[in-house]
């Protein structure tokens, strides 16, 4: 009778096994645009995406039972690939703001960042204030040129289109100064001894996961998994492995 019993317990376990995967397979995949040329957030190593953006929306796919489906665009591309239909959410170290927050939903914030001065240590840039006057390199569609044109209208922004264009005119002196998100210039810092990272940071602000606006039950479900592996401590080894520090 126990053995009976037995056969019909694994294979009810078996069938829920198999109505499960059949569920999650009949889930279209969650596409996913980025411009993965952020590092430590996102960028390419031996032709491969990865960074704690790429690794975080992984685990968070695994959670929902959803395949992710990688779409490479340029960061000022991001949002009008979500207004479009083009994608279900960006994830590139994108900041919640409320001026975005008119035209996409956010998830719940997922790593605190903020804006910094990325500058030669023998520089003439030693203060926030030295700015003005300067030439100053920042991304295009990023808040850095909004913050310069509303705090520094003084200094010339030298804006282009990828993250390390605006490393490198700041590294072989076009640019006195870049201004960026903090990791990737703390990142860039520490392999550049040349380089340095003012200690006056300019703001604080959080990521988030910019999600199309008529699409509620998709943030729901980004919330809910981020939750969850916060909680079974997937979240703190992906913070351990891409940070120097806990995450805020």
């Amino acid at each position: 009778m126990l053995n009976i019993i037995r056969r019909q317990t694994i294979g009810l376990l078996a069938i829920s096994a198999c109505l499960t995967t059949s569920v999650f397979a009949q889930q279209p995949a969650l596409r996913v645009v980025t411009d993965a040329t952020f590092p430590p957030m996102e960028f390419v190593k031996d032709g491969q995406r990865t960074g704690f953006d790429i690794d975080l929306v992984e685990a968070l796919g695994k959670e929902m039972g959803r395949k992710i489906e990688w779409i490479d665009i340029d960061f000022k591309g991001l949002i009008p690939a979500l207004q479009s239909g083009r994608a279900d959410m960006a994830m590139s170290a994108i900041y919640i703001t409320d001026e975005r927050r008119k035209v996409v939903d956010f998830s719940d914030p997922y790593y605190a960042g903020g804006l910094v001065v990325l500058t030669k240590k023998a520089g003439p840039v030693k203060t926030l204030k030295d700015l003005d006057g300067k030439k100053v390199s920042v991304q295009v569609g990023t808040k850095s040129v909004q913050f310069l044109k509303d705090n520094f209208p003084k200094a010339e922004r030298l804006e282009v289109e990828k993250n390390q264009e605006m490393f490198n005119l700041a590294q072989i002196g076009r640019a006195d100064a870049a201004v960026t998100g903090k990791p990737a210039a703390k990142l860039y810092a520490q392999s550049h001894p040349d380089m340095a990272v003012l200690a006056e940071q300019i703001t604080t602000e959080e990521y988030g996961i910019a999600i199309p606006k008529n699409q509620p039950a998709t943030t729901q479900a980004i919330n809910t998994a981020l939750k969850a592996i916060k909680a079974n401590g997937t979240y703190d080894k992906l913070v351990a492995k891409w940070f120097e520090s806990p995450a805020k």
